[in-house]
């Protein structure tokens, strides 16, 4: 049976993940407005992402009987400084997730409580990938700016991405 300090623990998670999103969507916004499609394309659909991310910590905690509970979610910034701002503050924001997930696994390996472990083990994988690939957007943008040619390629090639929601093991 999952702890109740679990519980309370991964209910957070909900809440950071559908942060997450809302601070994806924000930053989107302001990317189309900006006329960047493709970088907000690629933002949208970071939020999609982030909300399957929050389903799944949703799912579980149901699966282990426990009580979901969903709170207030913040507030994102309404502006942003260009994309070169929005791909640093992407990065540290996953930093900060993984953050997060790293202490979720640490109290589940804490409370010896093998099912969560297991069950955060994807998100640890995810996490990897998630800063891998903002941290590969950034450096093309510290490559190219966010002005001129080089934007127009990065924006046209964050708008090929599309949406594949994981498989729920």
């Amino acid at each position: 049976m999952i702890s109740q300090e679990m519980t309370d623990a991964l209910n957070a998670q909900i809440n950071a993940e559908i942060y997450s999103a809302y601070l994806y969507q924000a930053m989107s916004a302001q990317m189309a407005h900006d006329g960047l499609g493709g970088i907000a394309n690629w933002l949208a659909l970071q939020c999609q992402e982030e909300l399957t991310h929050a389903q799944r910590f949703y799912n579980y905690l149901l699966s282990q009987g426990a009580r979901v509970e969903l709170k207030a979610i913040d507030e994102p910034p309404a502006e942003f400084n260009g994309p070169l701002a929005i791909f640093e503050a992407v990065l540290e924001h996953e930093k900060k997730v993984t953050a997060l997930i790293h202490a979720l696994a640490d109290l589940a390996v804490d409370q010896k409580d093998h099912a969560t472990q297991i069950m955060l083990q994807w998100f640890v994988t995810e996490q990897v990938e998630e800063e891998e690939h903002a941290a590969e957007i950034l450096d093309k943008l510290k490559l190219t700016g966010d002005q001129g040619g080089g934007l127009f390629m990065i924006d046209k090639e964050l708008g090929a991405r599309t949406f594949t929601p994981a498989a729920e093991e």
